[in-house]
């Protein structure tokens, strides 16, 4: 089965989710078969379209296929907690990388579970008497997600017993830390029957680095491919589910806002990359969305205009407007939430803007929301129409 949303715009598709089938009650069929879900950082659909991965595609062609839509701002921490939650952002709260906390008027990352106002697929699972695994490459991923997971594991700071039976994980900026992720996955498949879910998270630092067509990119997906095959092999009997949170495209500008605004009179009291995490290899925090918080509220038309007016500005949208029409936490994002277009991203300048390496790559627009939805062997699952966006692919499964 096969489905294509195709680039029908974001409000569209939110709008059609929310009359999407309703998912049925599948939770005594369900908790008996075992599941692994793989959020794939970064595989955009251009990546699945362009790569030779042919267990992939096959298990597309036999299984569940549809090019859905992820979340915006599409950047990880909000994908990622969506995609674990079954939710949009509104109601799970994690917004993007980072965010501005009004109240305490400091920028923080979007890494602590405190943070997450929605079960996680972990809970829930164990609300059915089901063991779970969180992996990820990244440690900013386990302290948010890891709520309810029995095990949790992250590659980037492993302990001593999992070094001692996979060896030392490689560094986090490499296409080599996912093969270790998927080596303790097939570990647990293995030895801890009694794991019910597992869930991997990779890295997309190989996709910062290298476009569909670069020979370093197939040779890092094409062994993904092989070990998403090693995994329907140590599990025959599991359901295997895959999407991505986001895509990536060439960056040409940047432009860092704050001193754009102050440059034209209209000072801001902070202006954010909801892109920026610790991993600034990856991409230096730029990205395709910013919050924007006002120093009073009569500023809003005033800036708003201007940052209308800047090159490579595709969206300016009020809070309301953007809680409403992305999905988001309104008490979380700017008072102005603005979205770049496909070459243009935003981030911490030592001037108001920039132009980047041709090489630069990165995400956080509405240019990289199109990501895969595939199910393999989930005799359980709802019908195709029920997939519209990545966090579908599992908000049917241990419901409460």
């Amino acid at each position: 089965m096969r489905m294509d949303l195709s680039r029908r715009g974001f409000l569209q598709a939110t709008v059609a989710a929310s009359t999407a089938v309703v998912a049925p009650n599948i939770a005594r069929s369900q908790s008996g078969q075992r599941a692994v879900i793989v959020m794939c950082d970064g595989l955009g659909i251009e990546y699945y379209d362009q790569s030779a991965i042919p267990r992939l595609k096959a298990w597309a062609a036999a299984g569940l296929y549809v090019r859905a839509q992820g979340v915006m701002p599409s950047v990880t921490n909000c994908n990622n907690a969506s995609i674990c939650c079954g939710t949009w952002p509104s109601e799970h709260g994690v917004i993007g990388n980072s965010w501005f906390d009004e109240t305490t008027g400091t920028e923080e990352y979007m890494e602590d579970a405190k943070l997450v106002a929605a079960p996680t697929i972990f809970q829930r699972a164990q609300a059915h008497g089901i063991r779970s695994a969180l992996l990820s490459a990244k440690k900013k991923t386990v302290s948010l997600l890891n709520r309810g997971a029995d095990i949790v594991l992250t590659a980037e700071m492993p302990d001593g017993s999992w070094q001692a039976r996979l060896g030392p994980a490689p560094n986090i900026y490499s296409r080599e830390i996912n093969y270790w992720v998927f080596a303790a996955a097939l570990d647990i498949l293995r030895n801890r029957p009694e794991i019910g879910l597992i869930y991997i998270h990779t890295t997309d630092y190989p996709m910062h680095m290298w476009p569909p067509a670069a020979r370093e990119s197939r040779e890092h997906l094409a062994r993904l491919d092989d070990l998403i095959g090693e995994v329907g092999a140590a599990a025959p009997d599991a359901a295997i589910l895959l999407t991505a949170d986001h895509g990536m495209n060439f960056k040409s500008r940047c432009w860092d806002l704050a001193k754009a605004l102050q440059n034209r009179g209209a000072p801001v009291r902070i202006a954010i990359s909801a892109e920026r995490d610790r991993y600034l290899v990856h991409h230096q925090g730029m990205g395709g969305t910013a919050w924007v918080h006002l120093r009073s509220r009569a500023d809003e038309a005033r800036v708003g205009a201007l940052l209308s007016e800047l090159t490579g500005v595709e969206r300016v949208l009020t809070r309301a407007q953007a809680a409403n029409e992305l999905k988001l936490m309104a008490s979380r994002i700017g008072d102005l939430v603005v979205i770049g277009d496909r070459d243009t991203v935003f981030g911490d300048l030592d001037s108001e803007m920039e132009v980047l390496p041709a090489d630069f790559r990165s995400h956080g627009s509405f240019h990289e929301i199109n990501v895969p939805v595939i199910l393999h062997n989930a005799a359980a699952a709802p019908p195709i129409d029920y997939f519209r966006h990545n966090f579908d692919l599992a908000r049917w499964m241990y419901p409460v």
